[in-house]
């Protein structure tokens, strides 16, 4: 059932619940009123009829309103009748209980059928006391009555079907903006991700989901155009070292070589390979990085031993490098050293910020400082080198991003982004200052293991997550 249908059988229930109630509410106070009306005429015929033989000791019939088959029965205390109007009909049936239990201030009302009976006592100006009923047949008001509940059943009926229509028309009117909506959506595919949905009415919980919606949208559009300049990007850093290493191959294999010339050719080759492998290692650090929390392994890990660690595996690969690690502030106690986090990434971000400020510093020379404050450790990463250029800095975390003045630099504009998606996962902050010909400084802050629960919480990533691993990694 759609919503527009069970909208109208709502709404058509509702009103006709509430119409049939007015209905009876109707019927039965006319009916009150109809009955009380007549129990008033029976009444003053009654008496009527007793004053009329009281004082001229007959009931002149012509002279008193007529009441289709009345009959007017006058009883003494003992039930004995004293006079009956019309002897052709028969008496309206009352027993000796019921004539005691009419009292001069309560007349008592009886109905056997349509007929219906009012008994009223009477005391004479002697000190006699009589009772007398008056019976008949309201006929004009049972056919008022009729007539009227032929009218609210006709006039329910009609409302029922005004009522289907009118909610039919309502029940659309109020979900036209959300059949709108979902056309806009159908419209929208990869080629026109950019499109936002539109609604007429800009106040209503609608105007709120349209809204809502087009954030989404805004978030998946961030996402996929990351994604499609991420896979433009990997694919033209692929292809360079291959184009490289197939047009060294075309020229050596052009004509016969001496023994020197092919090692030559071949330690070309040799570079471009570990050129390619430092690559495809760089992204799938980046994939990892990029993955549900909960396949990572989150262990208590030594922020010092990450450090002198990371220092050690950059010495040995680039033994000119010089990185000075000063802790200003050692915390008393050991455990204010220890992180949870996973530790292979967390060396990973550390060597790619050291290594690169000794890559693009003259010196070669970086400087770590380690500063301990409650419920968190701060590293900050200082080098004198370049430096980084207003616009470039708002872009250096994203993947194969790289500012002109770097381009003569080998490298492939993965780590920064790397690095910034995993202080990400460790619920950290990463931060960068810079100054153009005066250096660079990038300020790490994560919490201690004292700050958080024995295990990290896995969280899922959603769309910014999502939008996180492959625009900003």
């Amino acid at each position: 059932m759609t919503i527009r249908t069970r909208l109208t059988l709502l709404f058509v229930l509702v009103v006709a619940s509430i119409l049939l109630l007015f209905s009876v509410s109707v019927y039965y106070l006319y009916d009150q009123f109809r009955q009380q009306e007549f129990e008033q005429r029976l009444k003053e015929k009654a008496l009527t009829t007793v004053r009329l033989r009281e004082d001229i000791g007959e009931v002149p019939q012509e002279d008193l309103p007529v009441i289709t088959n009345e009959q007017i029965t006058i009883y003494n205390n003992r039930g004995v009748v004293l006079y009956n109007q019309d002897r052709q009909l028969p008496r309206f049936p009352v027993s000796i209980g019921f004539l005691r239990t009419v009292t001069d201030q309560k007349p008592h009302y009886l109905r056997q059928g349509d007929t219906e009976a009012v008994g009223v006592r009477h005391r004479t100006h002697r000190g006699e006391s009589f009772v007398i009923v008056a019976s008949g047949n309201d006929r004009y008001g049972f056919s008022k009555l009729q007539r009227l509940q032929q009218i609210l059943v006709f006039g329910w009926i009609l409302c029922l079907f005004i009522v289907g229509l009118a909610g039919y028309l309502f029940a659309s009117d109020a979900l036209r903006p959300i059949s709108e909506l979902i056309a806009q959506v159908n419209s929208i595919s990869a080629t026109n991700i950019h499109e936002r949905l539109r609604v007429g009415r800009q106040r209503d919980e609608l105007a709120n989901l349209a809204r809502t919606f087009n954030e989404l949208l805004s978030r998946l559009e961030v996402a996929f155009v990351s994604q499609r300049s991420f896979v433009s990007h990997a694919s033209h850093e692929l292809r360079t070292p291959l184009t490289v290493m197939m047009g060294q191959i075309e020229v050596t294999r052009f004509q016969a070589r001496s023994t020197s010339e092919y090692e030559t050719a071949f330690d070309g080759l040799l570079d471009e390979v570990k050129n390619m492998i430092r690559l495809v290692n760089g992204l799938l650090d980046l994939a990892r990085a990029s993955s549900d929390v909960a396949t990572l392994n989150y262990q208590p890990v030594r922020i010092d031993e990450l450090l002198w660690l990371a220092q050690s595996q950059i010495a040995h690969k680039h033994p000119d490098y010089q990185i000075d690690i000063d802790f200003e502030n050692l915390p008393d106690q050991e455990e204010d050293l220890v992180i949870v986090g996973e530790e292979s990434l967390l060396q990973t971000a550390f060597q790619n910020l050291i290594e690169n400020g000794c890559k693009y510093s003259p010196d070669e020379r970086v400087t770590v400082r380690i500063a301990f404050e409650p419920g968190q450790v701060q590293l900050t990463i200082s080098d004198k080198g370049y430096g980084i250029s207003s616009n470039d800095l708002p872009h250096i975390f994203e993947p194969f991003y790289r500012s002109e003045n770097t381009m003569t630099i080998q490298g492939h504009g993965i780590g920064l982004a790397l690095t910034h998606r995993i202080i990400e996962l460790h619920k950290g902050q990463l931060t960068v200052e810079s100054v153009i010909g005066k250096g660079t400084t990038f300020r790490i802050t994560l919490p201690i293991k004292n700050n958080l629960p024995s295990r990290l919480a896995p969280a899922r990533l959603d769309t910014e997550d999502l939008s996180s691993s492959l625009g900003k990694a």
